[in-house]
């Protein structure tokens, strides 16, 4: 399978282009200039592979949660170029690339948005749940009592872990994920395209805006 990758909600704009697990082209730019130079990074990462856009089998975008101008312009280029190129496009989100197909149950992914404001995903064995919100209180949310069980950790997990930590639950630490858009990449061999492009729609997560303070 000849696969183009676009990830931008993980931290910088990145984009691989592979032929089933030979990365043939990666470019990677800072998430700030991904509107500006994240097009030309995607046309020099197909022109480096060697692989014509006809010859692509699918375009695979990463859905959120993360930051939102990186997630914005990723998500429109991928949808654009699958258009235009008559290519199938696969979304998907950030729990499923931090975990990198992890199947170890608990397990609760961080995705961290901007400093101290996460959005959290927990699976367990009756399914899973979401919060999001600032790092303590999505964690009291989604996690009000302790598992008696190891709760498996993903993502941004250094202050989800002391936190989890100093309220008695037991943790510990997936391996972390070094390159979030071949992991992309390579999950998304194994997962359905969408039916349509416009079928994809992207994951800004629930986090608070900002207070603006009142004047008394």
């Amino acid at each position: 399978m000849k696969l183009l990758a676009i990830e931008g909600a993980l931290g910088a704009f990145e984009c691989a282009a592979l032929d089933e697990d030979r990365v043939l082209a990666r470019r990677r730019v800072e998430s700030n200039q991904a509107l500006e130079a994240g097009l030309a990074a995607i046309a020099a990462t197909i022109d480096e592979s060697g692989i014509a856009p006809d010859e692509l089998d699918r375009i695979a975008v990463g859905l959120g949660p993360g930051g939102f101008t990186g997630l914005r312009v990723a998500l429109s280029y991928a949808k654009a170029l699958a258009f235009a190129w008559g290519v199938s496009l696969l979304g998907l989100s950030s729990f499923e690339t931090l975990e990198a197909g992890a199947q170890v149950l608990p397990c609760l992914c961080i995705v961290e948005g901007r400093p101290g404001i996460v959005s959290v995903r927990l699976r367990t064995g009756d399914g899973e749940r979401r919060a999001s919100g600032e790092t303590g209180a999505a964690l009291a949310e989604i996690l009000p009592q302790p598992l008696a069980e190891p709760l498996a950790l993903a993502g941004a997990t250094a202050g989800a872990a002391r936190i989890l930590a100093e309220r008695g639950q037991p943790v510990f630490s997936l391996p972390p994920v070094s390159s979030p858009v071949l992991a992309l990449a390579r999950l998304a061999r194994a997962k359905p395209a969408a039916a349509s492009p416009h079928a994809l729609v992207a994951d800004y997560g629930e986090a608070p805006a900002a207070k603006v303070p009142t004047r008394t």
